[in-house]
């Protein structure tokens, strides 16, 4: 059947056309595939499920050429490798995993939809050989750091009246302002408030008062939000009315809030974190009882333990330290 008015040469045209989309769309069915993507997370081998530390920066690929590209796990272990678009479920993977402090770990696994979790063993480092002194003992550890924190302070009300003066029943013709609906003559008034240096506005609210209330409306909402100034602004195509502006008046103050945190003790090693605003971090001892305080430095040089440092994605830090040979954690 031809639609009249067509020529056959059209015709011809549009089936042309439609066979060339025809086409394409089965050549794009047969070359593109999804990738299949593993997610996983790499620990510290250890029968002790509390000392299963998760790893960062190890490298992890897929043996044979298998990855689109190498990964690295982040500082909670994780890692997330896609596999080339030929890899199918079912099919079995060589993931290899690197890292210079551990064992290499090669491990084959069926691809599905499943969790990867890789242990690592470390490398054993040889100890140094123990000081010729008596052993040192630790004891009564706290961390202590500094963080900012805000008070508030109540400082007052801040309170303000202010009219609209307007006469209703008057027509608008176009000249604005007017109504909503275009109907009446309206007029708007603005007010605002300034809280003073160093003061803001809290919890700002505005009312009618006196006069037609139902025949206005807030233009502008300038408080809501609070800050050191506020403003409003109100259109009222009725008679004159009166509104009322009322806020708390506060007074932050920024100081440095001294904080403890108590590491939790595994055999000889610590574990803490520290929260993302944290400065100045210190860990306090009794050495031989005598109180010593270290300075926790981006260096983590401790005389007494060896420490390790991640920042997870909410900027927290964790720090693991194992006590050096001659030290004795009591």
């Amino acid at each position: 059947m031809m639609v009249r008015g067509w020529k056959p040469k059209m015709w011809a045209l549009v089936l042309s056309a439609m066979a060339l989309v025809s086409l394409l769309l089965v050549l794009s069915n047969c070359t593109t595939k999804k990738s299949i993507v593993i997610n996983g997370a790499v620990i510290r081998e250890d029968e002790d499920p509390s000392k299963q530390s998760p790893i960062a920066e190890v490298a992890i690929t897929a043996a044979g050429g298998l990855s689109l590209a190498p990964v690295k796990s982040d500082a909670s272990g994780f890692f997330r490798i896609a596999l080339r678009p030929e890899v199918k479920p079912g099919q079995a993977v060589l993931l290899e995993f690197r890292h210079a402090d551990y064992r290499p770990l090669d491990v084959r696994n069926i691809v599905g939809d499943q969790i990867y979790v890789a242990r690592m063993v470390p490398i054993p480092h040889p100890e140094p050989p123990a000081p010729n002194r008596p052993e040192v003992n630790i004891a009564n550890v706290v961390v202590r750091y500094s963080q900012k924190t805000t008070t508030i302070t109540e400082v007052g009300t801040a309170v303000r009246t202010f009219q609209i003066v307007n006469t209703a029943n008057v027509p608008c013709n176009g000249r604005a302002p007017c109504s909503p609906d275009g109907r009446w003559k309206a007029a708007i008034n603005f007010t605002s408030l300034d809280a003073g240096e160093g003061n803001e506005f809290r919890s700002a609210r505005v009312s009618c008062i006196a006069g037609p209330c139902p025949f206005t409306k807030i233009e502008h909402d300038g408080f809501s939000k609070g800050g050191r100034t506020i403003s409003v602004s109100v259109r009222d195509w009725s008679d004159t009315t009166t509104f009322l502006v009322e806020a708390d008046v506060v007074r932050p103050v920024v100081s440095d809030q001294l904080r403890n945190s108590y590491p939790m003790i595994l055999g000889q090693a610590l574990n803490f974190s520290l929260p993302a605003g944290a400065e100045g971090p210190t860990i306090e001892a009794d050495v031989n009882g005598d109180p010593i305080v270290f300075p926790l430095g981006p260096a983590l040089c401790l005389p007494w333990a060896d420490c390790e440092e991640r920042t997870d994605k909410d900027q927290s830090k964790a720090y693991h330290c194992q006590f050096k040979p001659g030290y004795r954690l009591r």
